[in-house]
């Protein structure tokens, strides 16, 4: 195993420290228990908006802090759901006194966590709802989940219920657009190698040269089937077509089109796979209204990709293109 880091136990903290020496101006850490919030917060009188989950998927959650986006992110261990104190003290130490959403993948200990945080901070008068995202059209269970996973619309949906939120829109209305978001959105990944976690030094799986694991996890968790090394074109095809078949997505629909690298794939790879994914679209009637490119929901250091579609409207389109002031996502500021 070859990675940047110290000793393997002291990762998620040692990065930790390093967000928040590199973005004083965004976010403040808290290490005991372990969050991420808003350097501004907490906002009065606003919707805070919280998710977390597992380390190793970054620059997802804490990346995805600041003005017009998340007002906390709580980190677990890699892999791991961060603890219901954990949660709870992110939920506090951001409420503005209008509510708190959280936003929860649907993984069980995810699940499981978060709602007792919940309830704990209700116990404190807090407001909270809650919405679970399960885009993944892969598979309905896994060795995580009861139902299908919660992936990359859960990028959108954080976007979304930040930009309703700093509009001063009330609990209810944010949760209803989050639960908008992932109704209307599906995803799809595809692993070419698996991912190795600091703590056990070796490859969750094992794919052969000319192997892939169609509807993968992001924790590497097993999809569809191992099938043979396709090409781009091929990979996008395998991809696209349960995710536009699913909802489904049809002529004249808006969309919002996401190719997310797992955190191994060159960007130039990438591009080629949105090129593919935009000519499927067309050949459907389908538009992209807006894109996104990048790494932005990894799996430590697997090479692979998602794609997300999240079906859009006029509202949804103004609500992404609000300004947004984040250490991973940037514009309009």
């Amino acid at each position: 195993m070859k990675k940047l880091i110290n000793r393997p136990e002291d990762v998620v903290t040692e990065a930790l420290q390093g967000m928040a020496g590199a973005h004083p101006e965004l976010i403040k850490v808290s290490f005991a228990p372990a969050f991420i919030q808003r350097a501004d917060g907490p906002v009065a009188g606003k919707v805070a908006v919280v998710s977390g989950g597992g380390s190793g998927h970054e620059p997802l959650h804490g990346g995805f802090v600041g003005l017009g986006m998340l007002d906390a992110a709580v980190p677990g261990a890699v892999f791991t759901s961060p603890t219901p104190d954990q949660i709870q003290a992110a939920t506090v130490a951001v409420d503005g006194g209008a509510g708190v959403l959280h936003i929860v993948k649907n993984y069980t200990g995810d699940v499981l966590n978060f709602e007792m945080a919940a309830d704990l901070a209700r116990m404190e008068g807090i407001e909270v709802e809650s919405v679970l995202m399960d885009d993944d059209v892969a598979v309905e269970d896994s060795l995580c989940t009861a139902g299908r996973r919660g992936t990359g619309a859960t990028i959108v949906a954080e976007k979304i219920a930040g930009a309703a939120a700093a509009q001063g829109r009330s609990l209810a209305e944010v949760a209803a657009l989050c639960r908008k978001v992932n109704g209307q959105g599906r995803s799809m990944g595809v692993a070419l190698t698996s991912c190795t976690v600091p703590q056990s030094g070796r490859p969750n799986f094992t794919l052969a040269e000319d192997e892939m694991e169609v509807g993968v996890g992001i924790h590497g968790e097993p999809g569809r089937r191992r099938v043979k090394l396709e090409t781009a074109a091929g990979i996008t095809a395998l991809l696209a077509g349960p995710i536009l078949e699913d909802l489904p997505f049809g002529p004249g629909d808006r969309v919002l089109a996401i190719v997310n690298g797992l955190g191994g794939t060159p960007l130039i790879e990438l591009y080629i796979v949105y090129h593919e994914l935009a000519r499927l679209c067309a050949g459907r009637g389908i538009a992209i209204a807006r894109s996104l490119v990048g790494t932005y929901m990894t799996a430590l250091d697997m090479a692979g990709c998602t794609i997300t579609l999240v079906k859009m409207d006029d509202e949804l389109i103004s609500l992404w293109d609000a300004p947004v002031k984040t250490a991973a996502l940037r514009w309009g500021i």
